[in-house]
């Protein structure tokens, strides 16, 4: 107990987010106004709040994707109260849409495209926070405050309800605005993600399309899921109380396990596999969805949504990671996974909508057979395409978000002269300092690796991209499996090794940058890191430290 408290310990950035994502769930995720008097949530106001806050919401990641390719200066800053003064507004017009009757509708539709507003604007907000984070903190406080989130939600009951939709705007609201400034105050702008001018390498925003619009699309499936079942809510608000309940204790849930199961084992949470291995089991529910009662329809909108709620953590997780190993700007890859994720969505709510005034005209078996046929379709699909066989096999590395475990376990690599060694924790610094010497003092020097003669690019790591059938790593050489001896022991990212390895063969930073197609200031800002984990200064010193260990360790 006492160690799972210790992993959920928040700081400022965690506790700021979470109370983001449980006013946010107050107000525009899966249900509507769940603190709000349910006489106030006729069907037009529900419909008509929906359509303006999530179209607005969507719209407004693709402006920022495309804002930020154009014009990205500003990004540089963290400008708050451009967030903060619609979700302001946003929520005034819903409590004045309550006493003034004549004028709810126009007041809940602005209100809606305020919130939509705000509330993108401020996600952007914290994903650049992460971002800017180095992976480990970053992860951490996504996590920790995804779990918090749905504590604090579960919490907003405990006040009274004729309370909380006035405290949200007037003190919730400047309390995680707040959160946001005090730790963008920590933020070193000078990263490549704040430098970059992406017109001046569009070739590097271009191959980060290629990599990610699948993953992109396959949580965008699952948010067009939850768009149909939104719609629901329409008719029956109820529903929408018992989908945040259900999509907050989701997240709780899965944020723990992450966190738990990371401090012991190397996590890759794929989010395009993950999708392929629920894909039968979503296309199945929606196939029973007109054959069963009420109640079924209910349950499945709550646990897609907390299916989805999962999906949004993933998916922000990996657009950091992405942000932080290319070196782009994490307002162009969140807008442009944001966009086509909650655009999809609004297709299945306006779809869901539609669906439901065919039915009530009395079209209701061709709905049953077009489901039919669509569930064949998908399913044929999902078979042709491999099914689980594909799934299980090794998914590219673009594609997976990587959580290097904070407190590994097993057997441990050891360097040639020197007795095994644990990786290095924040409380053994001095001690791991006394290994790193004695390491590098036992070092042989007959066996350093060599630049090549002319400059030029040796050859390229094969222990990130080639794998066997069993999903075993391939070396291609010597110099490969001591990187990977060096990556378990100091704990570095796939591509941290990937640029270390390729710095030890002797490639130039401008022949990194192109193999890797990122900017030259990428790697830099990755060889400052590598640098700063192994405790080294130069490359003589990085040559030392790789040859130091036994690639026959790998081989046992």
């Amino acid at each position: 107990m006492a160690s799972l408290l210790h992993i959920l310990k928040p700081n400022v950035a965690s506790l700021g987010y979470a109370l983001f994502l449980a006013i946010n769930a107050a107000g525009v995720w899966g249900g509507v106004f769940p603190f709000l008097p349910l006489e106030f949530q006729t069907p037009e106001i529900v419909f008509w709040f929906f359509l303006a806050q999530s179209l607005v919401f969507s719209l407004s990641y693709f402006a920022s994707a495309l804002g930020v390719y154009f014009f990205p200066g500003p990004t540089r800053r963290f400008m708050v109260m451009l967030a903060s003064a619609p979700y302001f507004l946003g929520w005034c017009c819903l409590i004045a849409a309550i006493y003034f009757d004549a004028f709810a509708l126009p007041l809940v539709v602005a209100g809606g495209g305020l919130l939509g507003l705000g509330s993108a604007g401020f996600f952007m907000l914290w994903q650049r926070l992460f971002s800017s984070f180095d992976a480990d903190r970053g992860s951490r406080d996504l996590i920790v405050g995804t779990a918090w989130g749905a504590v604090m939600y579960f919490a907003l009951y405990l006040i009274p309800q004729a309370v909380t939709a006035y405290l949200i705007p007037a003190v919730f609201l400047p309390l995680f605005g707040l959160a946001i400034v005090l730790k963008s105050r920590e933020i070193d702008r000078d990263q490549p993600m704040f430098e970059d001018v992406p017109r001046d390498h569009p070739h590097v925003y271009r191959n980060v399309i290629r990599d990610y619009w699948r993953s992109a699309f396959c949580v965008g499936a699952l948010g067009f899921c939850t768009g149909v079942m939104r719609s629901l809510a329409i008719g029956e608000p109820q529903v929408g109380a018992l989908v945040n309940v259900m999509s907050m204790a989701g997240a709780l849930v899965a944020a723990i396990a992450v966190l738990v199961l990371w401090q012991y084992k190397n996590l890759r949470l794929n989010v395009a596999g993950a999708y392929r291995v629920v894909f039968p089991f979503v296309i199945t529910s929606f196939l029973l969805l007109p054959f069963l009662v009420t109640a079924y329809a209910q349950w499945l909108a709550a646990i897609l949504y907390a299916v989805y709620s999962v999906a949004i953590m993933l998916m922000m997780m990996q657009c950091a990671q992405a942000s932080r190993d290319r070196g782009i700007n994490p307002v162009f890859i969140y807008g442009f996974f944001g966009g086509v994720v909650y655009a999809l969505h609004d297709v299945g709510f306006i779809g869901g909508s539609f669906a439901e005034q065919i039915i009530i005209t009395g079209i209701e078996p061709l709905a049953v057979v077009a489901l039919v046929a669509v569930y064949l379709l998908g399913l044929m699909y999902f078979v042709g395409q491999g099914g689980f066989r594909k799934v299980l096999g090794r998914a590219s590395d673009a594609e997976s978000i990587e959580l290097v475990a904070l407190r590994p376990v097993g057997r441990d690599v050891k360097a040639k002269g020197t007795a095994q060694t644990q990786p290095p924790s924040d409380g053994a610094a001095s001690d791991e300092n006394a290994r790193v010497a004695q390491r590098r003092k036992s070092a042989p020097q007959d066996h350093t690796p060599a630049a090549p003669s002319d400059g030029t690019a040796a050859k390229r790591p094969a222990y990130v991209d080639t794998r066997g059938r069993a999903g075993a790593p391939v070396y291609q050489d010597r110099i490969s499996k001591q990187a990977e001896l060096l990556r378990q022991h100091y704990r570095l990212s796939a591509r941290e090794t990937e640029v270390m390895e390729l710095i030890a063969r002797g490639n130039t930073v401008a022949r990194i940058a192109e193999d890797l197609v990122v900017s030259e200031n990428t790697i830099r800002t990755h060889s400052k890191r590598i640098y700063a984990k192994l405790d080294i200064h130069k490359k003589q010193e990085l040559l030392d430290l790789i040859d130091s260990f036994d690639p026959s360790d790998l081989e046992d």
